[in-house]
């Protein structure tokens, strides 16, 4: 008989910060880390906690300035400080090692771990989490002059995406028509409900000016993989409007055994195709466990 393992809800203060997170499995179970994107939470993972906890102690906190995490005025919002303060969330509940969910803006906060600890890491489940230059083809060219020359005529140039439109599309922008009945729309309403909470905007903006220095980061990223081959799976939606096909094989020219599957799906794979990525990810994690 199949056991229900609910998720818990919590909210714990960590050097100021108010991190909530959701948690479920058995303490002793190996641990899982999903770290979610933009403009989302940790509510993005609601389908796959209950099935993932039967094999592993799953972990997933809303990042600071997403969700229902709380951090102080003066909190950085860098990529780097959002990784200090996942690194004191799994210290104070005795997360040592764990699987890292490698997706969107949760990938920088991923690989700030990996490459600090890499020996924390037990795998790494890669869902549309950019860690190349080839996954940034030419839409990214205002970005990254933005990043390089952050004037004011720079800023001008960037696609407007910090509204409810960028949120919705982040969603079913630029897929196929056949895909979009497959979302359910409260998602972008509940991202976009949070987002728009005073001071939310600019600190999403903060958030994507610091994606540039994650870029410039690929390199040692690169390097990480070929070094350590830790294993990984990588689950790729493949109408994704922000990061271009090619970056899947890039993961594959460095991580040997990559087990990869690509799906007729979007950006937020777990929208359309949760069942599907659990059973995967249930897979990998105990196939991973069984060899250690």
């Amino acid at each position: 008989m199949l056991k229900v393992r609910k998720t818990r809800h919590h909210t714990i203060e960590l050097d100021g910060v108010e991190l909530f997170y959701r948690e479920a499995g058995r303490r002793d179970a190996p641990g899982l880390l999903l770290l979610h994107g933009q403009p989302s939470s940790s509510y993005s993972f609601r389908e796959v906690m209950s099935p993932l906890a039967e094999v592993a102690r799953v972990v997933a906190p809303d990042l600071p300035g997403f969700g229902f995490t709380q951090a102080p005025d003066d909190y950085p919002y860098t990529f780097d400080a959002m990784a200090r303060t996942i690194d004191a969330l799994t210290r104070e509940i005795g997360l040592d090692r764990f699987f890292l969910y490698v997706h969107d803006f949760g990938a920088p906060v991923a690989y700030c771990l990996a490459l600090a600890k890499p020996e924390r890491v037990l795998g790494l489940i890669i869902q549309n989490g950019n860690a190349h230059e080839e996954g940034l083809g030419p839409d990214w060219d205002a970005n990254k002059a933005y990043w390089a020359d952050p004037t004011a005529e720079n800023r001008a140039k960037l696609v407007p995406w910090l509204n409810f439109e960028g949120v919705r599309h982040t969603y079913v922008g630029d897929i196929p028509n056949r895909l979009k009945p497959l979302f359910a729309p409260e998602g972008w309403h509940l991202d976009w409900e949070r987002m728009s909470l005073p001071g939310r905007v600019d600190i999403q903006f903060r958030i994507f000016e610091d994606y540039g220095r994650y870029v410039a980061r690929f390199a040692e990223i690169s390097a990480y993989h070929r070094k350590y081959q830790p294993p990984a799976l990588m689950l790729w939606g493949r109408h994704d409007p922000y990061f271009e096909i090619e970056e899947v094989l890039a993961y594959a020219r460095e991580l040997d055994g990559i087990d990869m599957h690509l799906y007729d799906a979007a950006h937020l794979l777990l929208e359309s195709h949760p069942q599907e990525c659990a059973i995967l990810m249930r897979e990998f994690i105990l196939d991973v466990h069984s060899n250690r």
